[in-house]
């Protein structure tokens, strides 16, 4: 985005950085806050919260940050604040209270402690930016409108391969074409893989092994496709998307995979690809109705058509949080939020056989992977969302492989159930 450098250029020759709070020291908000301290200029990290100290203090030696200060209230935050020194703070009130800070980062990946952040923070008149696409594909309709309606701006950031993909279909539709598809190009895919069979990848990239799971069990993506789903207006054709494998072959040979008419029909789906290249990148595939301009297309070897295959071969995980930041705060430019109610929603579906009395473990557990459902199909279908799966009581035998419902559970915490009933309402 060249026009977001000038702007944060200019913040920092005026001396009047974008003043931001990161929620969260794990890895990518390690990530976050190195990009943000060494090679963001005009953000400056402003205060990190974090439940341990320990990964605070990490988190500042990642990046070089030698000068911080522990604080636990909103006046000794605001003279960190004026003093440029980076405040540590276990207290998470303060941010919402404290009015010099321009945008709080969530970056913990939670689902509960991330629903009751993010929503404080806009009864507070807080913007929010996000890295937490699984709660965006689990209330994010009802978060993008809460913050509507108290003025605020909240978006999905930058970097993970929603945000890539938003970008890319914006810039398609820009340039005059219909975007029809929207691909998250995956490595592999294992519904089965439990935090057991990834504890020696997640250890040897510092990650947590559920997190590591939610990756390679497929949670993730279909989390992943339903946000951007969401915000675009796109559906799947079936459950769980279409996956399709294709080991080795570039999305570009592709486009044949789609029925031209369902999609112009019906609207535009979300779907993965597995072992296609580039890897690990987006993709979108486009029509074109102007027979000028197909011409062209086929002159700068974007081929024949009917569909266009347009792709980014990478996307930047927290590398561009500088970028996601400005257009927030500076060009009110919402990147992912849910212009109204939920499109397309992930069913929990049985990991493994179920008996009564099992407890549920959320996202990237034993217990349960997600698969992307339409909306309306979840409803009829009493489908329950993974996203509210962490905790339930199973109250009888599931088989393996079959969706659970709501009837099937018992739920123990309410509160993101509350907030998923509201969700409902609003947008019945």
């Amino acid at each position: 985005m060249i026009i977001v450098d000038t702007r944060l250029a200019q913040r920092e020759a005026d001396n009047r950085p974008i003043q931001a709070a990161v929620i969260g020291a794990g890895e990518m908000a390690k990530g976050i806050i190195n990009q943000l301290t060494r090679y963001t200029p005009g953000v400056r990290v402003a205060v990190i919260y974090n439940r341990s100290e320990k990964g605070m203090l990490d988190a500042c030696q990642v990046a070089g940050i030698s000068e911080y200060r522990r604080v636990d209230t909103v006046a000794q935050l605001h003279a960190a604040m004026r003093d440029r020194v980076t405040a540590l703070t276990q207290n998470i009130d303060i941010l919402f209270e404290t009015g010099p800070l321009d945008v709080l980062i969530e970056a913990t990946g939670t689902l509960e402690f991330g629903a009751r952040t993010v929503l404080k923070a806009i009864e507070f008149g807080k913007h929010v930016l996000s890295f937490n696409t699984e709660l965006d594909a689990t209330i994010g309709s009802l978060v993008a409108h809460r913050a509507r309606q108290a003025g605020v701006k909240y978006s999905v950031a930058e970097g993970d391969q929603p945000g890539c993909t938003l970008n890319l279909l914006r810039e398609v539709k820009m340039r005059g074409f219909n975007p029809l598809v929207a691909i998250n190009i995956k490595g592999m895919l294992d519904q089965y893989r439990t935090p057991e069979t990834q504890a020696g990848f997640a250890k040897s990239w510092g990650m947590n092994p559920y997190m590591a799971t939610n990756f390679a069990d497929g949670t993730k993506v279909n989390l992943e496709q339903a946000a951007i789903a969401n915000c675009w207006g796109f559906r799947v054709n079936q459950r769980g998307m279409n996956h399709f494998d294709a080991p080795g072959q570039h999305v570009d040979a592709l486009t044949s995979l789609y029925d031209l008419e369902d999609l112009q029909a019906n609207g535009g789906v979300v779907d993965y690809i597995v072992g296609a290249l580039p890897s690990p990148g987006v993709c979108v595939y486009a029509t074109c109705s102007d027979p000028f301009t197909a011409k062209y297309l086929k002159y700068g070897k974007l081929g024949d058509g009917k569909l266009y295959s347009f792709y980014i071969p990478y996307h930047l995980l927290f590398f561009e949080i500088g970028s996601s930041v400005a257009r927030l705060v500076d060009f009110d430019d919402i990147i992912i939020a849910a212009p109204g109610g939920p499109r397309v929603e992930v069913a929990a579906i049985a990991k493994t056989a179920l008996t009564a009395g099992d407890a549920l473990d959320g996202l990237g557990g034993f217990k349960a992977y997600g698969e992307c459902e339409n909306t309306p199909t979840l409803v009829q279908e009493d489908l329950l969302p993974i996203g509210l799966a962490d905790g339930c009581t199973v109250l009888h035998d599931i088989p393996k492989d079959q969706a659970i419902r709501f009837a099937d559970v018992r739920f123990n915490d309410s509160y993101l159930l509350d907030l998923y009933r509201e969700q409902r309402r609003l947008f019945p």
